[in-house]
């Protein structure tokens, strides 16, 4: 039999990468969910809502590069439209799915539900245009071209692509072929151009360091960057999104840069160098601490994904990939460590019966660390927290740090268990974001995985208690909950449960934590007002963040 236009779709999605399909079912989109559930080598993962779903496809593209999101027409996709920004935003090609009306009910206007009942059936199509770098209407004569310009486009920019089937069309035969696209390469003039720019600031530079960005990991280039870091022997530092993107074990590391809140010999060197290369690097209010970092554009290089700037010349068709190559070849060797130590959070205090304290918890979780963990934190406290732990070899820190939505974190954490079953997973959440999202704890449970959840109770959304004008305001307060009741409740069978209310509860639930051949959660309950040093310090300096100059 002919290959239908989902069938090809599917087919494409497990070339790239695709093994499972996040979402929730509908009637539109029964076609669409249907060939996911029969198809032989990709898995349907239902999740409680759609924008669950859309984090856990984000979740899962931070460990595969792509990720996939089914939803039905209206008011599924809205739901997930949310998730899918922040995956635009945060670099991530995940393909959105959609199952719509079939043709004579749209071509008729027909009054039907999901619909705001005026006849107009693109209008959802058009809102989700400004959070896609492509779309389409699938189509049996189209299916193929189609399927191939979204690949194309979702690899080229590193963002997300949303794909409709109106419900009649899903199982239609395809009707045309057309062959994968190749991808862009640079323009030669061009990238020898940029090769010789970058090679002669260089040399000119009496102090120079790179600043690698989280766009490496998206794109599969922490090698290359690694390479260019070997070969030209300059220092690293990173900013707070672009943590681990290249490991902090690594010789060259010298610590985060946080503008001018905290690790001053780090800010110092960095804005004293005579050239910064940033590589895939943003200069975001979460990345410039409130854009408290100084960086001198005259003495910036910026190495883009498609183009490269250096001391304001732009220098366009310029891939990556293709320059840092070029760069690791022509780039004279230097030893240029500074002289001060990369910081951490200090050794392990208090114990027995004293509270919780940021200087007793931030400690305690990054000496719980291990090699190539994975380390998924929600936006706020914790994972400022944890923005100064050294982390082991291997292992990655994920953060939303721009798009910043608070609840992210749990489906997100379940995604990329999914995306990496054989990798120990830590999520750590606040308990705000936590009660956003926590229904897909249930997920874990019922594809046998085996996270380390850590639920920080602070009695309400400490992250803004800290921002806003006030912070006894009543909007920061929520409801209290037995969180290590949790899992059990959404039948997750054989976890181990924990409420550590002081240093020595945290202490033994930690240590069995560690021991556990399954999964952990573990609520950490702190005072309210218990911030981390970076959130005082961001406290301290708020207006930076919403003054802009």
């Amino acid at each position: 039999m002919a290959e239908t236009v989902i069938q090809y779709v599917l087919r494409r999605l497990k070339e790239i990468g695709v093994d499972d399909v996040f979402g929730v079912a509908g009637d539109y989109a029964f076609p669409v969910n249907d060939a996911i559930a029969e198809h032989p080598a990709i898995n349907w993962i239902g999740c409680c809502n759609e924008l669950n779903a859309a984090y856990a496809a984000d979740g899962y593209a931070r460990m595969r590069g792509v990720g996939a999101v089914c939803t039905t027409y209206g008011v599924g996709e809205l739901a997930a439209m949310s998730g899918v920004a922040g995956s635009y935003a945060e670099n991530l090609a995940v393909f959105h799915l959609v199952g719509a009306p079939n043709l004579p009910t749209q071509e008729g206007r027909a009054l039907v539900h999901h619909t705001l009942g005026n006849g107009e059936f693109d209008l959802f199509h058009r809102m989700a245009e400004p959070v896609v770098c492509a779309s389409a209407i699938m189509t049996p004569q189209n299916a193929a071209s189609e399927t191939e310009r979204l690949i194309a486009e979702a690899h080229y920019h590193r963002r997300p692509v949303y794909m409709a089937f109106p419900s009649d069309v899903a199982n239609s035969p395809v009707l045309a072929t057309t062959p994968p696209l190749s991808s862009p390469t640079s323009d030669p003039t061009s990238l020898a151009a940029a090769t010789d720019a970058v090679t002669a600031a260089l040399e000119n530079a009496g102090q120079a360091c790179v600043l690698p960005g989280v766009l490496l990991r998206r794109l599969g280039l922490q090698g290359a960057a690694a390479a260019f870091v070997d070969a030209s022997g300059l220092p690293f530092a990173t900013m707070f999104a672009d943590k681990s993107v290249l490991g902090e074990d690594h010789p060259n590391y010298i610590g985060m840069y946080a503008g001018r809140l905290m690790e001053e010999p780090v800010r110092a060197f960095v804005e004293s160098c005579d050239v910064v290369v940033m590589i895939a690097a943003m200069l975001t209010d979460g990345n410039t601490a409130g854009f408290t970092a100084r960086l001198d554009p005259d003495k910036t290089i910026t190495i883009g994904h498609h183009r490269t700037t250096v001391g304001g010349k732009v220098y366009r068709d310029v891939e990556m990939a293709d320059i840092l190559a070029q760069l690791s070849g022509r780039t004279t060797k230097r030893a240029q460590r500074p002289a001060f130590t990369t910081g951490t959070l200090g050794p392990i205090v208090s114990g027995g019966e004293d509270p919780i304290t940021a200087d007793a918890l931030y400690p305690r979780w990054a000496n719980f660390f291990r090699p190539n963990d994975v380390i998924i934190t929600d936006t706020g406290t914790s994972s400022l927290g944890l923005a100064f732990a050294q982390l082991p070899k291997g292992a990655e820190f994920h953060n939303q740090t721009l798009w910043a939505s608070i609840g992210w974190a749990t489906p997100a954490a379940f995604g990329a268990a999914i995306g990496a079953p054989d990798r120990r997973l830590i999520l750590i959440t606040g308990e705000g974001s936590h009660q956003m999202t926590a229904q897909e704890i249930g997920q874990f449970g019922r594809h046998k995985l085996r996270p380390i959840v850590f639920v920080l109770n602070n009695s309400g959304y400490l992250s803004e208690r800290l921002l806003c004008k006030d912070m006894a305001l009543a909007y920061n307060d929520i409801a209290a909950w037995n969180y290590a009741e949790l899992p059990h409740a959404m039948g997750c069978q054989g976890w181990f449960t924990a409420r550590a209310g002081n240093c020595a509860e945290l202490d033994d639930a930690l240590k069995t934590a560690e021991q556990a051949d399954g999964a952990a959660y573990i609520e950490v309950i702190t005072d309210p007002y218990e911030a981390p040093p970076l959130y005082r310090k961001l406290h301290e300096n708020v207006e930076s963040f919403y003054n802009v100059q």
